[in-house]
């Protein structure tokens, strides 16, 4: 063959990203707490952008980014949300910004930014070199400046912050997960848990003897006494680690009143001690924290302002809305730039005034983008999760980011952006978008798929249920389930089981046997 220098004709599709798609892919995955810090710094930077203060009743001006759309999903019986109406449905808002350069879509991304904003003038490529767009772009908040490493050597971990390292080390199911992080949320900076289990339980829809059980799992966190509902709880915890909780010490803790009376007579003769001995448990008593929360520090933790918000409504259906307090409204100033660009400028004044009419412009959009992206995969989970708002927590369906993506038609790399450090309240509570995504169990027949934290579920409810004469081992839980349709093997069971700190069956008989002789 011979080899010798020719030219070949090719053709390939590629996909090609200005850097305003950049940022606003970037934009998607920004909290609402960084995406308002963000906001903040273009509306020190950029003179053609100024906040919109006006009503959102006396309605918005041409230049305002539209209000978040508002739309039911359908009911449980698997009707699906219609688009929004008027320009919300206008399928070039929702244009997906990681879609295949095959699609149609990708003629929206390869287009020129002039093209997207007639009314400006035209794109110049060093548009966004100086703007605080290329600041997130490195990384930073958007000043393009480096961060304060000293704020963050000088922060302090709070308590929180403690009990949330705990929960994940112990915990690997998500119901006792969420379980777990609203105890932490109905935890004051003392340490002692605000709030009724029976409420917890009916807001959840989790049965209470799960509640009291991640209670009192949680209860052995450090700092040892955490979790307490009063003083008395608080101390007991922290004998019980010391292993002095013995009679005399419980009925001293549980007459705590006398000995702020300081009626030590009384007190020696409920505990039946001696005054040596009473002097003692006092003594002991006295070395306790009465609150543990403190030593964390007392700085108050920030609460978390959801993105989304759903409401069940009489017909059973969900409404799905997006939270607008978080949803920064900015407006472009069209009639400064009018001005301005009318006197007389130097060339790279006039250039600087381009750059930020085409930066504000750009902004707006994606931050109008942004929400009825978000607004869009949360109505779809909330469709796909429908059993978990009606029912609770043990109906989560298998959900992965591709079907989410597939059902919408966006990427799923989008998807994943527009679920981070997203949250949702429910009529469960508030949750985190990526709690909804979890893995699926094939079924026995040609049923639905199982969700696997449904499957765990039954699992401990099998094992919690099991008579002392007949503990279950694994090959029998396998066989239940698949009587049950849930195609699931042995070593799975297994898996399972172990992750949910649960013994195997020799040793859960030997337990129950001593427990059963103990209580008899």
């Amino acid at each position: 063959m011979a080899i010798n220098p020719r030219l070949e004709l090719r053709q390939a599709h590629s996909l090609v990203m200005t850097p305003q798609l950049q940022q606003a892919i970037k934009l998607l995955q920004l909290s609402n707490l960084e995406l308002s810090a963000f906001v903040e710094g273009e509306l020190e930077r950029n003179p053609l952008l100024e906040r919109d203060e006006t009503d959102e009743t006396s309605g918005a001006t041409a230049e305002a980014a539209p209000p978040a759309p508002k739309e039911d999903v359908g009911e449980a019986s698997g009707s699906s949300a219609s688009e929004p109406s008027g320009e919300a449905g206008d399928s070039d808002d929702w244009v997906d910004l990681e879609a295949s350069t095959g699609a149609s879509q990708t003629a929206d991304l390869d287009a020129e930014p002039q093209d997207m904003f007639p009314d400006s003038d035209s794109f110049t490529p060093g548009a966004l070199k100086d703007s605080g767009w290329s600041g997130l772009t490195q990384g930073s908040s958007g000043g393009g400046e480096s961060p304060n490493l000293e704020a963050y050597v000088a922060e302090e971990k709070t308590l929180r912050d403690h009990l949330v390292e705990q929960l994940s080390l112990t915990f690997n199911d998500p119901p006792r997960r969420m379980i777990g992080q609203h105890f932490i949320d109905m935890t004051d900076e003392a340490g002692y848990l605000r709030g009724e289990l029976d409420g917890l339980a009916e807001r959840l829809g989790a049965p209470l003897e799960l509640i009291e059980e991640t209670l009192a799992v949680m209860q052995g966190f450090e700092p040892c006494g955490v979790f307490a509902r009063d003083l008395r709880e608080c101390l007991t915890l922290q004998l019980k680690e010391l292993d002095r909780c013995d009679p005399a010490m419980a009925a001293l803790i549980d007459n705590l009143h006398l000995l702020g009376m300081n009626d030590l007579a009384a007190l020696k003769r409920i505990a039946r001690v001696s005054d040596e001995d009473l002097c003692d448990m006092i003594v002991e008593v006295k070395r306790l924290n009465p609150k543990p929360g403190l030593k964390y520090g007392s700085v108050p933790t920030q609460a978390i302002v959801p993105d989304v918000l759903v409401r069940s409504l009489p017909d059973e259906s969900f409404h799905v809305e997006l939270n607008t307090d978080t949803l920064p409204r900015v407006l472009v100033n069209q009639t400064y730039y009018a001005t301005v660009s009318k006197s007389p400028l130097a060339k790279e004044d006039k250039s600087y005034l381009v750059e930020c009419l085409q930066t504000a412009n750009w902004l707006v959009k994606s931050l109008d983008q942004r929400a009825r992206t978000i607004l869009k995969v949360s109505q779809e989970i909330v469709r796909q999760q429908d059993a978990f708002f009606t029912y609770g927590v043990r109906h989560l369906r298998p959900l992965t980011l591709r079907t989410v993506a597939d059902a919408i038609s966006m990427h799923e790399s989008t998807v994943s952006r527009v679920t981070a450090n997203k949250y949702m309240a429910t009529n469960r509570g508030l949750l985190e978008l990526k709690y909804f995504f979890t893995s699926a169990i094939a079924a026995t027949s040609s049923g639905d798929f199982h969700s696997s934290e449904a499957v765990r579920h039954r699992i401990r409810e099998m094992i919690d249920a099991e008579p002392v004469a007949n503990i279950l081992s694994d090959d029998k839980i396998v066989e239940r389930l698949k009587d049950d349709g849930i195609d699931i093997a042995r070593r799975t069971v297994a898996k399972y089981r172990e992750a949910l700190r649960i013994p195997s069956s020799v040793q859960r008989r030997r337990l129950k046997r001593i427990a059963s002789g103990a209580s008899t």
